[in-house]
């Protein structure tokens, strides 16, 4: 297994370390795991890409440790009625569809690079997320994010599509 993966398998890990401290209200410990797990995004791509560790099982991994960080963190918040579901189901919806987009790309030997709107996305999510981690007492901030993380989410999600148009050809 290379650096880069076992980076990736630690943010997999911290996952349910976040979900109990954030569960139990302990904000800021929680706020520290999100942070330090979300920074593994990054760290372990530039090891991957910089020291030549790009593996299959990295492609794999990767993607699915940051929905699941992102998806939990969102979950918690709609048990505590500070986010509405139908939010957490557009985010799934796009994230579903880019991959299925993804994957109809890969049959015909294309790939499809992360767009800027996807990092966009990621990182506006990842801090909205932070800042309703640590500023609770406020309804109408957390569905202020709500929005934005539903708007660079769908703009995401359609540049995607409209880009990639050609993919899903229906005469093919």
């Amino acid at each position: 297994m290379t650096t880069a993966s076992k980076i990736t398998l630690v943010r997999v890990l911290m996952i349910p370390v976040f979900m109990a401290l954030l569960l139990l209200g302990y904000n800021i410990p929680a706020l520290i795991v999100f942070i330090v797990a979300s920074c593994t995004d990054f760290v372990d791509g530039y090891i991957a890409r910089h020291y030549n560790q790009v593996s299959n099982f990295g492609k794999f991994l990767d993607p699915l440790a940051d929905k699941l960080l992102v998806i939990s963190c969102m979950l918690i918040f709609v048990q505590w009625g500070r986010m509405a579901a139908w939010a957490v189901m557009i985010v799934l919806a796009r994230e579903f569809a880019v991959t299925g987009l993804r994957l109809v790309a890969v049959e015909s030997g294309r790939v499809i690079a992360a767009a800027m709107s996807g990092k966009v996305k990621t990182f506006s999510t990842m801090v909205g997320l932070c800042v309703m981690i640590v500023l609770t007492q406020w309804a109408w901030l957390d569905w202020a994010i709500t929005l934005v993380i539903v708007a660079v989410t769908l703009i995401s999600g359609v540049e995607y599509f409209v880009k990639n148009r050609d993919v899903l050809d229906m005469k093919k």
